[in-house]
């Protein structure tokens, strides 16, 4: 239940501006300062968790066009304080239930001079995090609103040792590994892809910087400040008609209101993981998704498709049905129809001239293979080019929809600008409108938007399995740096499931029957370590057909209940446990370091559980599997080859 408790402080300029105020989290842990710089007049923030310095003093604002900005040289007319403590629901995620508790403080501001233009800034401290954002009331002078970014900053107190995307540029897929580097190599024209994780060095706190709520307005990046201190500085993505701003809107009915600029914090990494902050930081659902069904999916493009039994393997329906087959046998609900089912559809993001997304290929007879798809429990999505899919949306959803189609892929957006923020919310409107699930490729970070959006289950936006066909570069240092990095953001559709594994030194690279340089353990691991309510299994039926492991792949949930971070290390090692229902999984990932983890079982709570163990045998494809029988007073350990994983399973028993 909400409580609200509005204080107006009703004070003069002067002293107003030389009083800090203070916002805590409920449990007092994360202490915010909202202040103003001496100099520039402007308004501050800083940060401290359990009393240690994390964020510094650093400027707040917005920037328009011909460098004219609102912050500096302002006064405060006042500050409301409220609290919350809500609860949620999410149909697909890390949980199925949330608490969304936080304490609130809105500083009011007006310039002291010039048009006095008024600003409010919205600070909320949760347990787990700190939010802020900026709104601007209806107010006369204000119209057509041209904004160029912000004056928002991260000061560092000391030289963190970071985790950053530095991607370079704004015409990106958002993919690509997530490096370590000091605070100090950070530079004004670097360009880091949200979030970005830091580690204080000092009493183990961690923290990561994203955004959430994104909507009617830009993308943001992190980069250096432009004084060389310590820390990042927000950069909104410049619009294509115009790319001297970033967002573009008329003010004058509604004002504007930014996303969320967000600090998650916790005692640990793991901590970080386990954050529903930006969930939380996003509205709540409007209308009924029961419809909305989170599930794992067959999938015909990343290894090949190869069919031993098919030796024309393609964009058919034989091979359709095939993959259809391998689903229903294997329990999943779905299986996905890539690339190549609509005429003249292409393999890129620019090959969509003369596409026709209502006609499909003469060799595949969609209404049929979904008749056949259903008398079999499975349900068919299909991949789509997005602006193929733009030029008529609302039709083509109807279309497919009417035929039973359960959701879309969508792909090659590769950019975070206002307009494609834009194309968002259209598909999220649409979507959900018709019924259909969404899986978006080609994706910016993820902004929280599965609550408000509970259909659209997960998307790209991820270094993933898929460069295993023509990289080396999913390593396993890679993949177990994801969950503290890319992770921290919601869902990723890496597309795991890779069975040909090998070493770093006998991986090759294999266009069509890609390899994978970690152990069978490792691919295990992923379907409890990643998160993804569409989680693909991504190998050739042939590959799975009597191998080691595969019915622990068979047996994990895509969704959960609850999530753990039993123990972790950026770069080095993770293990996690998520609760199904009354049934635990556990997944272990180590990096290139061969080790052996201990897994207490303290989260299981009373009863006796079977616990069955999937770990690294002598060779990559090797598995070893016990069973016995365990309490929560018991600690199982687990041998990772390097490379390697291991996965549990826990049972409770009647």
């Amino acid at each position: 239940m909400k409580t609200l408790l509005v204080l107006a402080l009703l004070c003069t300029a002067t002293s107003v501006s030389a009083q800090d105020r203070h916002l805590l989290s409920p449990d007092g842990a994360i202490d915010v300062t909202i202040g103003q710089d001496a100099a520039t007049k402007g308004p501050t923030y800083a940060i401290a968790f359990h009393g240690r310095p994390v964020i510094g003093t650093s400027p707040l604002g917005l920037a328009f066009e011909s460098y004219k900005k609102l912050g500096p040289d302002t006064a405060s007319t006042g500050a409301a304080r409220t609290n919350a403590d809500t609860r949620y629901r999410l149909i697909a995620g890390k949980t199925s239930a949330a608490r969304d508790q936080y304490n609130e403080l809105t500083l009011g501001l007006t310039e002291t001079g010039g048009a006095q233009r008024k600003l409010d800034i919205v600070f909320r401290a949760y347990d787990d995090g700190v939010a802020f954002r900026y709104r601007l009331p209806v107010q006369p002078g204000f119209t057509d609103l041209r904004l160029a970014g912000e004056l928002t900053e991260f000061a560092f107190p000391a030289d963190y040792r970071c985790w950053g995307l530095n991607l370079g540029r704004f015409d990106t897929s958002h993919e690509g590994e997530y490096d370590s580097l000091s605070a100090s190599q950070v530079r004004p024209h670097n360009l880091f892809e949200t979030p970005v994780t830091c580690r204080t060095g000092t009493g183990d706190i961690s923290f990561a910087l994203t955004e959430a709520n994104l909507r009617d307005y830009a993308g943001s990046y992190l980069t250096g400040r432009e004084t060389g201190a310590l820390g990042f500085a927000t950069r909104l993505t410049p619009r294509l008609d115009d790319p001297a701003i970033a967002v573009k809107t008329d003010v004058r009915t509604t004002g504007l209101t930014t996303p969320w600029r967000v600090v998650m914090l916790g005692a640990t990494p793991g901590k970080l993981i386990e954050s529903t902050i930006l969930t939380s930081l996003n509205p709540a659902p409007k209308g009924d998704f029961s419809w909305v069904k989170p599930g794992k999916t067959a999938w015909d493009w990343w290894n090949g498709p190869t069919l031993k039994a098919l030796p024309t393997a393609g964009m058919n329906d034989a091979t359709i049905k095939a993959y259809i087959d391998f689903a229903a046998a294997n329990g999943l609900p779905y299986m996905l129809i890539d690339d190549g089912w609509y005429m003249n559809s292409g393999g890129g993001p620019v090959v969509y001239q003369g596409a026709d997304i209502m006609t499909t290929v003469p060799v595949i007879d969609l209404p049929g293979l979904i008749r056949y798809a259903a008398d079999r429990k499975v349900g068919l999505w299909l991949w789509a080019n997005w602006r193929v899919l733009d030029a008529k949306m609302d039709a083509v959803f109807a279309r497919y929809a009417v035929m039973g189609i359960k959701g879309f892929k969508v792909d090659f957006m590769d950019r975070s600008d206002q307009q494609i923020v834009d194309f968002y919310q259209r598909i999220f409107t649409a979507s959900a409108a018709h019924h259909l699930m969404l899986d978006l490729h080609g994706a910016y970070h993820p902004t929280g938007a599965t609550r408000t959006w509970p259909q659209f289950l997960t998307q790209e936006g991820v270094l993933g399995a898929e460069y295993n066909k023509w990289t080396r570069r999913i390593t396993a240092r890679h993949n177990v740096t994801l969950p503290f990095t890319r992770g921290l953001a919601g869902p990723y559709d890496y597309t795991p499931g890779g069975f040909l594994n090998a070493t770093p030194a006998t991986f090759r690279i294999e266009p069509q029957t890609p390899m994978v340089q970690t152990t069978r353990g490792q691919a295990l691991a992923m379907y409890v370590v990643f998160d993804s309510p569409f989680m693909g299994v991504s190998d050739s039926p042939d590959n799975y057909a009597g191998a080691a492991g595969f019915d622990f792949i068979r047996a994990v949930p895509a969704t959960w209940d609850e999530t753990h971070v039993v123990s972790g290390e950026i770069g080095e090692r993770i293990v996690t446990a998520r609760r199904s229902g009354k049934d635990w999984y556990v997944g272990a990932m180590t990096n290139e370091t061969a080790r052996t983890v201990d897994v207490p079982l303290d989260f299981l709570g009373s009863g006796r559980f079977t616990a069955t163990i999937w770990q690294d045998g002598a060779s990559p494809t090797d598995v070893i599997t016990i069973t016995r029988v365990v309490t929560a007073r018991d600690t199982l350990t687990l041998t990772l080859a390097a490379s390697g994983g291991g996965a549990i399973r826990l049972v409770p028993i009647q």
